[in-house]
């Protein structure tokens, strides 16, 4: 739906053919937020572009270079605006055309601010105009999935494979969502434009469900999503299995590089993440009208 912002392995533009020189990527992109040295921008620029593939709802229109979606749904990447391009309209035209779109589908706005937001002052000026700051979130890398090796579950515990709506209904039930998220996430999925594959770890003497999550692959990028362990079966390492049994079968597919999304703070999830291999890439956060503590 967005335009393409290049893609791994395109010849640098400019540099010593006598244009601009690729930039510095120690430097920020756009928003004051950087993005980690230890990757190359256009890898990351391929990222963005597959979370936003991959979160997206029916329920979106553009509105002068932003992506506008309102799904009922608990995921703020699919009821948030992404500013994809800069647009000819002025910012206060643009958040009044996005607030008549939230106030008819009954959702608060909010605006989704990364490295590539569009213009690069977006955070400055919502910031400005008295937005809060919420939530948080780190987009974490591993380029390299050769040499991943999951681990067998112990005794005891089976995996499952599910579908989109019982996956939908699986991780609403961990999380307690109320219904209306689990019908929403399960109708982002059967319309997903990436295919999606979720596997759950349940114990086999009762059935119990532990532990959840999927993948969305395109091309050779895979993607993490709704990894959730129940509460009282966490710390015994069902979360990395689960995240590299996904993995392994998404090599097996033809990804050879893996992104997630997990909030800042939330250290316990980032651990199991650095120990399969992830670093952090870049970070985003949301914007909204309530005034926060900047």
């Amino acid at each position: 739906m967005n335009p393409p912002r290049g893609a791994v392995g395109a010849p640098p533009q400019g540099g010593a053919a006598g244009g601009p020189a690729e930039p510095d990527p120690r430097r920020p992109l756009g928003n004051g937020l950087r993005h980690s040295p230890s990757f190359d921008s256009s890898l990351l620029s391929r990222i963005e572009d597959a979370g936003l593939n991959a979160s997206a709802p029916p329920q979106q229109r553009w509105i002068d270079g932003w992506l506008v979606r309102f799904s009922p749904g608990k995921a703020k990447r699919a009821r948030c605006v992404n500013a994809l391009a800069a647009g000819r309209l002025a910012l206060v035209h643009k958040l009044a055309l996005a607030q008549a779109v939230f106030d008819e589908a009954q959702l608060p706005p909010v605006v989704r601010i990364t490295p590539f937001s569009q213009p690069p002052d977006l955070d400055a000026q919502l910031s400005a105009r008295g937005w809060g700051r919420i939530d948080d979130t780190r987009v974490m890398v591993r380029t390299v999935l050769d040499e991943l090796q999951g681990e067998a579950l112990p005794v005891g515990l089976s995996w499952q494979v599910l579908g989109h709506s019982a996956f939908a209904q699986a991780v609403g039930h961990l999380r307690r969502s109320p219904l209306s998220q689990s019908q929403a996430h399960a109708q982002r999925l059967e319309l997903s434009p990436v295919p999606f594959r979720a596997l759950a770890i349940r114990r086999e003497a009762d059935g119990a469900l532990l532990a959840c999550g999927q993948f969305a692959r395109e091309a050779d990028l895979v993607g993490l999503y709704d990894v959730f362990t129940a509460q009282a079966e966490r710390g015994q390492g069902l979360a990395g299995r689960l995240c590299a049994r996904l993995l392994a079968q998404a090599r097996d597919e033809g990804a050879r590089s893996a992104y997630l999304q997990v909030e800042g703070d939330n250290h316990a999830a980032r651990s199991v993440y650095r120990r399969l291999g992830f670093a952090d890439a870049y970070a985003y956060h949301y914007r909204t009208p309530t005034p926060t503590h900047d």
